[in-house]
């Protein structure tokens, strides 16, 4: 036979073998998990499916079935949760049985279910509980970081200042800057902001994520274990992806070469040190690939959410000048103008805290969450879900439930402010999820986004091309993540 026979003959028996065991998998639920749209073998609902719009495609789905439901993402069987009701009844509620994590694609591509954010069992365990401890050890939640972050508050001031109010995209400027914090703690040092190595690393992360909120990236997170090894979008993200961990296993074998135990400089150190402690124990998971890859969690998670979130803030801040005018106003009257923000300052401005709050939740960066996979066979509400299943809790249902929210497709502070304007906290304010899962990041995220926002506004207008009424603040791709569109702005000194 021809070789062109032969590979014609072997792909047809490899998608004849991807279909019939889709067909396995779902005779194996039928009974057993929620309800939801009728699948064909191997392409699950993707018919049904607007990749360009995972999540809205979701929520039409939601309409039908309820707020929770099955559907198959190509051969993929994934739970679906929706509002603050579902959700917290699963993550915690039943926070044991749910806290396993389910499988994003992209990223799964290069961690193979190594590092903190995409592992299971005990490995997740003892690498989060080392993560959380090395982190306050390196300042985080102490004021240690908040110096370090009013520091490259200042770094960023003189960035802005030299753009002497010239048309700039700020996406680089932001990135760089909150990049930088996480940098001092993973790598014990800041970039420079013209360094080209770092501009090459924040472009691959920003790449990367990207790609994740893209129809192709929603597309291979149905076909993966096809369109891995085919050409198209994907592979410049793996390129990317390769690119960070090349660079991170570069910074591992600096440290290495110079580590001295009795003095960790920076959580690489902590690991290595951790790891030497625990070289005879069979079953350590502290080893040289968990190092690389958890270092790359907390890098990639501690650069690019914060950073879209405040670009995505002064674009809404642009389009709402009057929540802007305010925000200036109580700078004004709790900090002035001749002192760095603090974060203790927080407590006195209940507006600002509120609009922080709502570029959060309508900005919605995670809007479908990290997805998440029961330990156990796990009875929910009607439903057996079997050991392993997947579970997509949608933070944006959450983020939008018009149960706690009165207007929830608006952007308006209001929803964080009480009758007398003192800030209120809500229960569907849940942008860093919740239970044994949730990003331990939060604290930190929290203090960069007041600490950033409020130092930048002290100091600086916005002023963008068009007037308010015709900015459109709609996203420029939702899918795993919520890309705000592009765009320029000038910064007027103040």
């Amino acid at each position: 036979m021809l070789p062109s026979g032969l590979l014609l003959v072997a792909l047809l028996a490899c998608l004849t073998t991807m279909v019939l065991m889709s067909v396995w998998q779902q005779r194996k639920c039928w009974g057993k998990l929620p309800p939801g749209p009728p699948a064909l073998p191997f392409i699950g609902n993707y018919l049904q499916l607007n990749t360009a719009q995972m999540y809205n495609s979701l929520m039409k789905i939601r309409e039908r079935y309820g707020p929770v439901f099955t559907v198959h993402l190509g051969p993929r069987v994934v739970v679906v949760l929706c509002g603050q009701e579902a959700v917290k009844e699963a993550l915690v509620d039943q926070a044991e049985k749910f806290s396993g994590r389910g499988e994003q694609a992209t990223f799964e591509w290069i961690c193979k279910g190594y590092g903190v954010a995409f592992s299971n069992g005990e490995r997740a365990k003892q690498l989060r509980h080392f993560s959380i401890t090395t982190l306050r050890d390196f300042g985080v939640g102490k004021r240690g970081i908040e110096e370090r972050i009013q520091e490259e508050a200042g770094f960023l001031l003189e960035a802005l200042q030299a753009t002497r109010g010239a048309l700039i995209d700020p996406t680089f400027f932001l990135s760089r800057t909150v990049s930088n914090v996480i940098s001092s703690i993973v790598f014990g040092d800041r970039f420079d902001y013209e360094d080209k190595e770092f501009l090459s690393l924040l472009h691959m992360m920003l790449e990367s994520f990207q790609f994740t909120a893209t129809s192709m990236g929603q597309l291979y997170e149905m076909f993966h274990s096809v369109m891995k090894h085919l050409p198209g979008p994907q592979q410049q993200a793996f390129k990317a992806l390769q690119g960070l961990e090349d660079f991170i296993a570069k910074k591992v074998e600096q440290n290495q070469r110079t580590l001295d135990p009795n003095t960790p400089r920076d959580f690489i150190d902590s690991f290595l040190i951790r790891m030497q402690e625990e070289q005879k124990n069979p079953n350590t998971e502290f080893y040289l690939k968990n190092l690389v890859m958890t270092t790359l969690n907390l890098f990639f998670a501690g650069t690019e959410t914060v950073s879209t979130t405040l670009r995505y803030g002064f674009l809404l801040l642009m389009k709402h000048p009057d929540v802007a005018a305010k925000v200036h106003e109580e700078i004004d009257q709790v900090i002035g103008k001749n002192r760095q923000p603090k974060f203790k300052d927080r407590a006195k401005m209940p507006y600002t805290e509120a609009v922080i709050h709502e570029i959060q939740r309508f900005g919605d960066v995670l809007p479908m969450g990290l997805p998440h996979r029961v330990t156990k066979d796990t009875k929910f509400r009607n439903f057996l879900l079997p050991k392993g299943t997947e579970v997509f809790p949608m933070l944006g249902s959450v983020l939008k439930d018009p149960k706690f929210f009165s207007n929830p497709l608006d952007f308006n502070p209001q929803h964080f402010l009480d009758e007398k304007g003192q800030f209120k906290k809500n229960d569907a304010f849940v942008p860093f999820s919740i239970g044994k899962r949730y990003c331990f990041g939060e604290g930190l995220a929290r203090m960069e986004l007041f600490l950033f926002l409020t130092t930048i506004m002290q100091n600086f207008y916005f002023k963008f091309q068009q007037s308010p009424q015709d900015i459109d603040v709609s996203p420029k791709h939702v899918g795993f993540a919520t890309i705000p569109p592009n765009y320029t702005m000038s910064f007027l000194p103040r």
